[in-house]
């Protein structure tokens, strides 16, 4: 099923990095849900609760990781760094609050805490691999397909790397690069690789 994403404003004017990363995460959690959906149809078993919350999250990551490196690409240091905190701890927010439909009962803030500490994580892990102008390279994909390799039940782990590498990475990150276009464009040459810098809960 199609995700209609939100990709340019009624109105003239430059936007916050707050506005802009509120749209990219809410895209961000439509994206991760279809493709839970997607995933099931396929008959893969991801289970309300724990299996779920992690899907989420990693999924949530990765849009977040491929919306930053987009930005990198295509506008000034400081507006990218706002930009990519103000999506990290606005995708925290939206996990918090679906904490009970992700995983029932849980304490207070302990589901935005979980999601900040594991993007903080994944930054390090992501920044090994390059995101070029046509998209993520191999190795940025395959972290991505182990991460959610992970919390699988065994007996769907061994072809779900491929049905995420040529299914699921492609559908999400066409529907991204769609929204980011019209956020902020696109174009301006691959930048060299630089350090990014992790996101808290304060």
């Amino acid at each position: 099923m199609a995700v209609r994403s939100f990709s340019s404003f009624h109105t003239e004017g430059q936007r916050s990095a707050a506005t802009l990363a509120s749209v990219v995460a809410i895209l961000a959690w439509k994206l991760a849900v279809d493709a839970i959906k997607r995933m099931r149809r396929a008959d893969y078993d991801i289970d309300v609760g724990r299996p779920y919350f992690d899907f989420i999250c990693e999924f949530l990551i990765f849009m977040a990781m491929a919306a930053d490196r987009v930005a990198y690409m295509n506008l000034e240091s400081e507006k990218r760094a706002d930009f990519t905190t103000a999506l990290a701890k606005r995708l925290a927010e939206i996990v918090e609050e679906n904490n009970y439909v992700l995983m029932g009962s849980v304490d207070p803030g302990a589901c935005q805490r979980h999601f900040l500490d594991l993007f903080n994580r994944r930054s390090g892990e992501y920044a090994e691999f390059d995101y070029g102008p046509d998209g993520p390279d191999f190795g940025f994909r395959r972290l991505f397909a182990a991460c959610l390799r992970e919390g699988l039940p065994e007996k769907d782990r061994l072809w779900a790397v491929d049905q995420v590498m040529e299914i699921e990475v492609p559908e999400s990150l066409k529907a991204l690069d769609k929204t980011l276009a019209g956020l902020f464009g696109l174009g301006g040459g691959n930048k060299p690789r630089r350090e990014r810098a992790g996101v808290g809960d304060e």
